[in-house]
């Protein structure tokens, strides 16, 4: 019978590779899933099928694994490659057999009995047709629905339809030589394996396909019938004098604008269709740390992406990330202004549900809206939201909104069965489309409204946008964070639904602030950003081909030798590799002389490069900072640079979302001094950090770290210098002529990054300097200067420029 399956597999093998189309999930199974491809391994796979196995035989050709169609040799006997724990389901009966599967393995068992020194790999895997969700209400595309072992008729219009999506799903491996020192006789360890496979196959399907969809009459019902919703109807209908019937249909109109209508079918569509774009429109989309995600939802969790802002290509982006890593798709939430036609529709159908830019007064409307999140959580769908609650037109974090962090945590509060955990998510490009328009608006220009035009005409301009990163942080497990925080949460689950616990406010704001450490901790840096950063910190933004190289390359040596994170990502090219990539996005200028290569910056796009240093200016604060205290003192001891800095880290944590705490950033810099020494950034003359020679070669470098961070300094030097000069000042005065004066900066010594006054990083310097008790403020809510903010300012003013410090003074 081998033999027979052997010739059906390779009369199938012509039309099938015309429609199969396989997605191996993971693809680096050694470093993930610990499978050596050296060992035999056997597959363990659910369903005896000759097309689930023509899939396998695919990817295990592109993973290098052993090939499924051949029989292991262990102990001078043969065994299949391949085990399988069904038969598909009879045509007429509909019943699902069993396999000779317990035989195999209680064989198995034996011969490792009789050899103790074998060990195979038994490695589950799961083949997918497809990923559409199970529903209740049957239909006509049920035919190809994704169900367990079905008959080959069903198959042949699933692999028919379907082809082009499948999925290969491996599982960590389970050692046979574990397994055949259990206790038990050989038959009872078979049967334990198979039934441990079973349940694991029965997980994988619900990790990859999620719940079962929600019809639109049990929506209405578990929303509209919720305690809250029901006694905000009941207030509403007292306080404007309508009968209960009329609110409750305002209610039911509410959940139409707000909830997904997700469609499996839509999203394969768009799959193909993101496939062609990201292929025309980028290189290349680096994605790192998916294994963490998949973790979580192989142990059960509800996860909640909550990724940074910096275009709408986001939404797409993510989606196609999470749908391509082997993971349920999410609901996405989405601002109102994008719910028009026919784009509000489309993404609908892709799980966007939307939700308004205020909430403020409408006590109706929230309650839907929390209700409508929190049945979302309850039925195990996987959501996506944005904490910054816009597209960031700096390059920056914008300061969190807490309100959908703030509906998470009073959901978990209220009860939801499974463990949450949010996933922050870094997502970067070296080119973002809209930045022209962010750059208008920064100067005054009302934002466009959204519509179906601007779309096709966003579409229509794409071209080439070098590379997008997208790197998943360090997931935050919502039970345990509230156990730090707030040991006794839980009894909070005996308060009214709707009454919010006192400790729920400063709970939310130090998640939102853990969120944004965590999505800057997974940083990506590029040669975009390397390039900008550098030609921006130049003098007349140029520099020689050679020292820009030399510089990124000293960059990239100190990223590595002492790196921000474990969890940002650095390219693996050097810097003559990532100027050269960098030029093909003609974003740069290129002239030549007797001396050499001159790449400077486009005027036009000077500002714009502000942008992309910003993504990655948290990353070099600190060797900025460094840079710029010996720069000024010329040589300091090793402490002395120390303790400077950790003077200004809580003001730059706060401003730029540095993960670290003030300990660690302590640390950090340490080990920031002496591999700065050891490169050749700075000089150590005994105890004294000085900096390097002028006539090295690492001197620019230096200098250039040095300059990067100059303008922060400036910003909190004018700050500083405005409330000396006040006295006392309310804190909306203070940002309005801080605001003025930091333009009048900008205007007279050709400051170029439009952060340098914008509103929101003024204001949270203000706020970072209140909360760490670096200004007063009096009992009327006014800020005054005191001898801390004098001595900040002290210390500031010797880092920077003597020019600008003259300005300061005419203020």
């Amino acid at each position: 019978m081998a033999w027979l399956h052997k010739l059906l597999l390779t009369m199938i093998s012509v039309p099938l590779k015309w429609l199969v189309k396989v997605n191996s999930i993971p693809t680096d199974i050694a470093t993930e899933l610990g499978i050596d491809t050296t060992k035999p391994i056997i597959y363990l796979l659910r369903t005896h099928s000759v097309t689930d196995q023509f899939a396998l035989k695919i990817s295990t050709n592109s993973l290098g694994l052993p090939k499924p169609s051949e029989a292991v040799q262990i102990g001078g006997k043969e065994l299949p490659a391949c085990l399988f724990l069904q038969q598909p389901r009879s045509l007429l009966t509909r019943k699902v057999k069993i396999t000779k599967i317990a035989d195999d393995v209680t064989r198995l068992f034996q011969i490792h009995r009789e050899h103790p020194e074998l060990d195979l790999q038994i490695v589950p895997v799961s083949i997918f047709w497809g990923r559409a969700p199970g529903r209740k209400l049957s239909g006509w595309s049920d035919i190809i629905a994704n169900q367990v072992s079905p008959n080959w008729l069903r198959k042949f219009f699933i692999v028919l339809f379907l082809g082009r999506d499948n999925f290969v799903c491996y599982s960590k491996a389970v050692s046979s030589r574990t397994m055949a020192d259990l206790k038990g006789s050989d038959e009872e360890i078979g049967h334990k394996l198979i039934r441990l496979a079973g349940t694991h196959f029965h997980r994988r399907r619900q990790n990859l396909i999620g719940p079962m969809l929600l019809e639109r009459q049990e929506l209405y019902n578990a929303v509209l019938g919720a305690d809250s919703v029901r006694q905000a109807v009941s207030d509403e209908a007292r306080s404007k004098k309508q009968s209960n019937h009329q609110i409750q249909a305002k209610a039911k109109k509410y959940v139409d604008e707000i909830a997904a209508d997700y469609r499996e079918g839509l999203v394969r569509i768009g799959d193909r269709l993101l496939t062609k774009i990201w292929n025309k429109v980028y290189n290349g989309i680096e994605v790192k740390h998916a294994d963490k995600v998949r973790a979580l939802a192989q142990n059960g969790h509800e996860i909640i992406y909550v990724p940074c802002h910096r275009s709408h290509m986001d939404y797409l982006l993510l989606t196609y990330v999470i749908y391509h890593e082997g993971l349920v798709t999410p609901h996405i939430a989405a601002g109102i202004n994008l719910n028009f036609w026919p784009i509000g529709g489309i993404l609908r159908k892709c799980g966007a549900f939307f939700l308004r830019r205020s909430f403020a007064g409408n006590k109706l409307y929230t309650a839907v809206f929390r209700e409508y999140l929190e049945l979302l959580f309850n039925k195990g769908y996987s959501v996506k939201y944005y904490p910054e609650g816009g597209r960031s037109r700096t390059g920056r974090l914008l300061p969190p909104k807490t309100g959908m962090l703030a509906m998470t945590l009073q959901g978990l509060i209220k009860g939801i069965n499974r463990p949450v955990s949010i996933v922050p998510v870094y997502i970067g490009y070296e080119h973002v489309m809209e930045v022209s328009s962010y750059l208008k608006e920064l100067k005054g220009t009302d934002k466009k409204k959204e519509s179906f035009f601007q779309v096709f005409s966003a579409v229509r301009k794409l071209k080439n946008y070098g590379n997008g990163f997208l790197n998943f942080g360090d997931p935050i497990n919502l039970s345990n964070f509230l156990d730090g925080e707030v040991p006794d949460w839980r009894d909070a689950q005996n308060l009214e639904p709707d009454k919010k616990p006192r400790w729920l406010t400063p709970a939310v704001n130090t998640l939102a602030n853990d969120v944004m450490g965590r999505i800057n901790q997974a940083a990506a840096v590029s040669g975009m950003s390397l390039c900008a950063m550098c030609l921006l910190s130049a003098k007349k933004h140029a520099m020689a081909q050679d020292e820009l190289e030399r510089a990124i390359d000293d960059y990239l040596g100190l990223l590595k030798a002492a790196p921000y994170s474990e969890l940002s990502s650095i390219p693996e090219l050097d810097g003559k590799a990532l100027v050269e990539s960098t030029l093909k996005l003609n974003k740069l200028e290129v002239s030549q002389d007797s001396f050499g290569t001159i790449i400077s910056l486009k005027r036009k796009n000077a500002v714009a490069l502000t942008y992309y240093r910003n993504n990655i200016l948290h990353l070099f604060a600190l060797p900025g900072l460094v840079s710029a205290i010996v720069f000024a003192h010329k040589g300091l001891a090793k402490q002395h640079v120390i303790a400077l800095v950790g003077q200004l880290y809580p003001l730059l944590q706060r401003e730029l979302f540095i993960y670290m705490s003030h300990e660690e950033a302590m640390d950090y810099t340490d080990r920031l001094l002496s591999t700065m020494i050891d490169m050749g950034l700075l000089r150590a003359e005994g105890d004294t950090v000085c900096p390097p020679a002028a006539t090295s070669k690492a001197f620019y470098s230096f200098w250039l770290l040095n300059r990067s961070i100059q303008e922060t300094l400036q910003r909190y030097a004018a700050v500083l210098t405005i409330l000396k000069k006040e006295q006392t000042i309310s804190r909306g005065r203070l940002e309005k002529q801080s605001r003025e004066f930091a333009e009048r900066l900008a205007a007279l010594h050709g400051i170029n990054s439009p952060e340098f006054f914008d509103k929101n990083v003024l204001s949270t310097f203000i706020h970072a300097l209140k909360d760490n008790e670096l200004i007063n403020a009096s009992s009327e809510g006014q800020l005054e200067h005191s001898d801390t903010s004098q001595a900040l300012l002290a210390s500031v003013e010797e880092l920077i420029s003597p020019e600008i410090t003259q300005r300061l003074q005419q203020i």
